[in-house]
């Protein structure tokens, strides 16, 4: 958006009785403004309106906002007021807004559906956004109970660009992932950027299978991961 594209209607109420709907219309397009007190009302507004009459609003805002930033700003209120967002966040898969791509994976990451793992799995060779793909592959490790997840998840530890590995191998520790504990080990011997996320995860996971690698690495490890391994 441009700066000529910014609304310049007076701020919307912060307090009160609720929002009317043209108010609430007003507060969705003003999401995009540079002031950041009038953004922060903007948003504060939204969620004050009731969902039943907030979520139509910013659905539609996201679907056909003519202002990128808008349609982000929306499906970000909308994930915190909606659990029935599954057809909506599906589409936003697909999305040529890498911001929106980034919301719907993390909003599959907590609406875990066996029906949609295909679909983020075969996300995985084309999303390479620094930003986009470490969601993707928390909302694939979300799925952990399931094979398929595991067997794309598992090589990535070893192989890829060390960003997209640290994220994975975070991913795999939040989610208590004993499948990827070898491979996480392997990873953990080595000195380098990914050491230490290597370290956490296998502390996470809590395995017993890890063991052998921490005693190992109070003795060999750098100083500088000694607390970690701790």
């Amino acid at each position: 958006a441009t700066a000529a594209a910014q609304p310049t209607s007076k701020p919307v109420p912060s307090q009160g009785t609720p929002p009317t709907e043209a108010e609430l219309t007003r507060a969705i397009d003003q999401l995009v403004s540079f002031d950041l007190a009038t953004r922060t009302n903007a948003a504060r507004t939204v969620r004050r309106v009731p969902p039943a009459m907030a979520a139509p609003a910013l659905e539609r805002a996201v679907r056909s906002h003519k202002d990128e930033y808008v349609r982000f700003r929306a499906a970000v209120l909308l994930t915190g007021m909606s659990d029935t967002a599954a057809p909506l966040m599906r589409q936003l898969l697909t999305d040529r807004n890498d911001r929106l791509r980034t919301v719907a994976y993390q909003w599959w990451e907590h609406h875990p559906d066996a029906a949609i793992l295909t679909t983020l799995l075969a996300a995985l060779p084309r999303e390479r956004s620094e930003f986009v793909r470490p969601a993707l592959t928390r909302a694939i490790a979300a799925h952990g109970s399931d094979q398929r997840a595991r067997e794309a998840l598992v090589p990535l530890v070893i192989r890829g660009e060390d960003l997209f590995r640290g994220a994975l191998i975070e991913a795999l520790g939040d989610y208590g992932a004993t499948y990827a504990v070898a491979s996480i080990s392997e990873v953990a011997k080595l000195d380098g950027p990914l050491q230490d996320d290597a370290i956490t995860a296998l502390g996470k996971i809590g395995d017993v299978a890890a063991r052998p690698t921490l005693e190992s690495l109070q003795r060999s490890a750098p100083p500088e991961v000694q607390p970690t391994v701790s």
